[in-house]
């Protein structure tokens, strides 16, 4: 029992970074604990362990009576005589045994109760040194899958990648190596668990943070950055001093640190998008500067229509409307991509809707009054209208109708 406690104690101080004198602390009481209960309850015990002799043993003053009630604090006369020819009933005799002297029965309580403890001290030291680093990223081997997740190996103990904070176009087998950041510390009916993640924005922030020094500096901001984790990021960026460049410093010579970035995620889209007060330019950085010929704002609301070319509508818009999604939630501007002529024929219909007939070029008079009356009253109704119908109208002639309808037309 000595020389296996004492490994015990070698073999976990090592493999769990515990220093040794805290776990034969641990051993020490959980051993008095259990070994007590072999003795009177005014009896004092100590436990001691000698590293050097492979020596474990208990040390309590033992008194000479008669005979035996069953506590190991009692010796017999003839016992005592052995240890001390001059003892004698009521006498106080030192008494100093190995532990696995104290019974089978003992012993296996004891081992429980250690192994309770070993377990809480491990799970305070995991508590206390993972905490530090919540937040961060931290580097591990897959160990295994399980139902609920990944098992990671990260040194001293294992955590946990779950599903719910997993990337979906991302799979690893046992033996994988990944980075993920630290989500949080959870208390488990196992004790602690630490919980990562590669799918939430923050773990996006740390990577641009571990790669790019001038954001680790706060030189560079990171201003607000929106994910499809395992499709496309685009991560808006500032700079606080007016002689750095936010965007080149994100990218990197030879766009190396962007590419970085992107080999950790597996090749996931990483658009670097420069930030701006003005709503116009932000809009256009965040769909993509080159794209975009134009951006108009609307007079009310967060609304925005993009103008491109026709060549750069797809890539605007994005694989599954991922581009625009994504810009959309980046600047908080429902956007609507359009070519030039879309746009316009959007410009015209507005126009018509809010403008009256009386507005229209070669409406007499008289002619509006009557479309009026029947029901037409705005550039739009007579737009929308068949020549037929305006001729159903009394008053109204095929050549009235006509030039009315091409004058609603190019409106």
């Amino acid at each position: 029992m000595a020389f296996n406690l004492i490994s015990i104690i070698e073999e976990f101080s090592r493999l769990k970074q515990i220093d040794r004198e805290k776990i034969a602390e641990i051993i020490r009481e959980s051993l008095e604990s259990t070994l007590q209960k072999k003795l009177s309850e005014e009896t004092e015990l100590i436990v001691e362990i000698n590293f050097n002799e492979n020596e474990v043993v208990a040390k309590f003053d033992a008194v000479v009576v008669e005979e035996s009630t069953g506590f190991l604090d009692e010796i017999i006369l003839e016992e005592a005589k052995k240890i001390n020819h001059e003892a004698e009933i009521g006498d106080i005799i030192p008494l100093e045994m190995p532990v696995s002297d104290f019974g089978r029965k003992t012993i296996q309580s004891a081992r429980q109760a250690i192994i309770n403890r070993l377990r809480e001290s491990e799970t305070e030291k995991v508590k206390v040194d993972y905490e530090k680093q919540k937040g961060e990223i931290i580097s591990g081997a897959v160990k295994r899958v399980e139902y609920n997740g990944y098992i990671i190996d990260i040194g001293f103990t294992d955590a946990l990648l779950p599903t719910e904070e997993q990337v979906e176009t991302e799979f690893y087998k046992a033996g994988d190596f990944l980075k993920a950041y630290v989500e949080s510390i959870r208390q488990t009916k196992n004790g602690v668990r630490v919980i990562l993640s590669r799918k939430r924005p923050e773990f996006i922030i740390k990577l641009f943070e571990n790669e790019i020094p001038e954001i680790a500096d706060s030189i560079v901001v990171i201003k607000k950055i929106v994910r499809e984790p395992g499709f496309r990021t685009k991560v808006a960026v500032a700079s606080n001093d007016e002689n750095v460049d936010p965007y080149g410093s994100c990218i990197g010579p030879k766009g190396i640190r962007i590419e970085e970035i992107r080999k950790e995620l597996h090749g996931e889209k990483v658009d670097v998008v420069l930030w701006s007060d003005n709503s116009e330019e932000f809009i256009r950085n965040a769909v993509g500067p080159e794209l975009v010929k134009r951006v108009y704002l609307a007079d009310k609301g967060r609304f925005a229509q993009i103008i491109v070319n026709e060549d750069n509508k797809n890539i605007a818009i994005g694989k599954g409307g991922k581009n625009i999604k994504l810009a959309a939630k980046l600047t908080n501007y429902k956007l609507d991509v359009l070519l030039e002529e879309e746009y316009e024929e959007i410009a015209a219909n507005e126009r018509r809707i809010t403008s009256p007939i009386f507005d229209l070029d070669g409406v007499a008079e008289k002619v509006g009054k009557i479309l009026h009356e029947a029901g037409y009253t705005s550039v739009q109704d007579i737009h929308l209208a068949t020549v037929k119908e305006l001729t159903h109208i009394e008053g109204v002639g095929v050549k009235t109708a006509e030039k009315i309808k091409e004058s609603a037309k190019y409106f």
